[in-house]
């Protein structure tokens, strides 16, 4: 009892030295993937939301107090999110002095969010298990998914590059070894964390814990608001914390990673006014900044009204089910009880077949034996999100729908299973495991905004590219911020494999700029 009283004191005298030294939180809006935000983290961050699985480790970090702030360094990076930090660390071990500015009270932006895992080909860990699988594969496989309008030349050098990202993150202590399918893939090559939980917040911690210990400073709290330039060339930026006081800092570069515009509904309504009024699972600092600085300086942008709506959103708290929970075995059921697409296509064909129903929503049913494989299920628990029952006519009644349609449907999805072939829907993946172990489950879903593809332009190297394909001297940019490499329709587990491929890539890059025109 009294060991418990003293860490809850030290820990209290923690955050009262972090509120201390970094002020309180501004805010913003947001989208997905990793960005100049938070995600969902606890009630007393700038998003008042419930406590999640992303809480621990971002929330209670240790950032770097206002009085340690320099007036210069070789590498300004903006957004503590996933491509932020890599691009920091990748910077750091290139011989640089970073540093990250985040404008959100916590690090991790939507990165925090993510939940099914992260894709790669032809990796160690694919191998261990007898998994054989190809970059071509996953090349063209991804090209399909997105209907052959990605940048070709960006996706070669993703897929190429993915295997080496796994490898990287493995030799820092971030170990994503457990493999499940999402839609639109044909091998297990989506990582997860060994336990099989969410990737977001152990990527995210992982990550935190790698720049603390490379001593990279990263001030949070701190909203850049304009990227300076002086002779043609980025010199700077910028940044105002704790929503007061501004401060120009000077940088031989700059990367932007400010994450996607999903929660600032003015961008979105206005290039696809279609999606008006739906709900958004991005975390509040998604709102575009590093878009619309990056314009000012010049810079272009590509498919802005590309825009992914992820088929199954929890509407009540805006709250993402991952695809593992359908990699993993569980079916996707109309208010009549009975399946009506395959689970497991791309996003857009799955959130089309839902929004084709006459109540545009769907149920999420699965057993005892798919909880067991993805742990983000006990995290829907405990927000509320999960019905239970011990046997299928109970869960019907809960949910209100037909037992006997319930029953004969998941009995013939149990047959399907036994034959390896979906005779009704033609779903070839995620068919591993019946479901037959009570209890049973069901999360009530339906569509929302989960991810923008639009973003200014890059090259492999993450230069960032003016109007005439030529780089902005100095700026670099990666992860959800850029657009291009997805196309119309991103398959779920790239956007994760984005953040860190190019977040690496913009890390040395910047850092081979820097010692070039010393």
């Amino acid at each position: 009892m009294r060991k418990k009283l003293s860490s809850v004191l030290v820990l209290f005298l923690s955050v009262m030295l972090i509120i201390a030294g970094c002020g309180t939180g501004n805010s913003s809006e947001d989208n997905s993937s990793n960005g100049t935000g938070t995600s969902n983290v606890a009630e007393n961050t700038a998003n008042k939301q419930e406590e999640t699985d992303s809480t621990t480790g971002a929330s209670k970090a240790s950032y770097t107090p206002i009085d340690q702030l320099k007036d210069q360094y070789d590498v300004i990076i903006v957004g503590a999110g996933g491509a932020g930090m890599t691009a920091a660390l990748e910077a750091k071990a290139n011989g640089m002095n970073p540093v990250i500015f985040e404008k959100m009270p916590v690090a991790g932006g939507n990165t925090l969010k993510s939940s099914s895992g992260m894709n790669a080909s032809e990796t160690k860990f694919q191998k261990e298990q007898g998994i054989n699988d190809s970059n071509d594969s996953f090349y063209e496989e991804t090209l399909a998914g997105g209907k052959n309008t990605n940048d070709k030349e960006m996706l070669r050098f993703f897929v190429d590059n993915s295997a080496d990202a796994i490898e990287w993150l493995d030799s820092i202590g971030i170990r994503l070894n457990n493999l499940t399918i999402t839609g639109g893939m044909s091998e297990k090559r989506t990582h997860r964390p060994e336990d099989g939980s969410a990737v977001g917040q152990y990527l995210v911690n992982g990550l935190l814990k790698n720049v603390q210990e490379q001593e990279i400073p990263l001030f949070v709290n701190a909203k850049v608001t304009e990227i300076t330039q002086k002779d043609g060339k980025v010199n700077g930026v910028k940044v105002v914390f704790n929503e007061t006081d501004e401060k120009n800092i000077t940088a031989d570069a700059v990367v932007v990673t400010t994450g996607g515009y999903g929660s600032n509904m003015d961008m979105i309504t206005d290039v696809r006014p279609d999606l008006e009024g739906s709900v958004t699972t991005n975390q509040e600092g998604s709102t575009g900044d590093g878009i619309k600085m990056i314009e000012a300086l010049g810079g272009t942008t590509v498919d802005m009204d590309q825009i992914q709506v992820h088929p199954t959103v929890q509407q009540e708290k805006s709250y993402l089910i991952g695809e593992a929970v359908r990699g993993e075995g569980a079916i996707l059921i109309s208010k009549e009880g009975k399946r009506f697409t395959n689970e497991l296509d791309t996003r857009d064909k799955v959130t089309a077949a839902i929004n084709a129903l006459p109540e545009k929503s769907a149920t999420l049913i699965f057993d005892s034996g798919v909880k067991s494989r993805v742990k983000a299920v006990e995290q829907y628990e405990k927000m509320g999100f999960v019905i239970s029952a011990d046997t299928i006519e109970a869960l019907a009644e809960k949910l209100d729908v037909p037992a006997d349609n319930l029953k004969a449907t998941l009995d013939t999805w149990n047959d399907h299973v036994k034959n390896k072939d979906d005779a009704e829907f033609g779903r070839t993946t995620g068919i591993d495991n019946d479901l037959s172990t009570a209890p049973y489950y069901a999360i009530k879903i339906a569509p929302g905004i989960h991810y923008t593809m639009g973003g200014v332009k890059i090259n492999t190297n993450t230069e960032v590219l003016d109007k005439n394909g030529e780089p902005i001297t100095g700026l670099f940019a990666a992860g959800e911020v850029t657009g291009g490499l997805h196309g119309q329709n991103r398959i779920g587990g790239n956007s994760v494999a984005d953040i860190i491929i190019f977040g690496r890539q913009a890390g040395i890059k910047s850092a081979e700029f820097v010692n070039a025109n010393k």
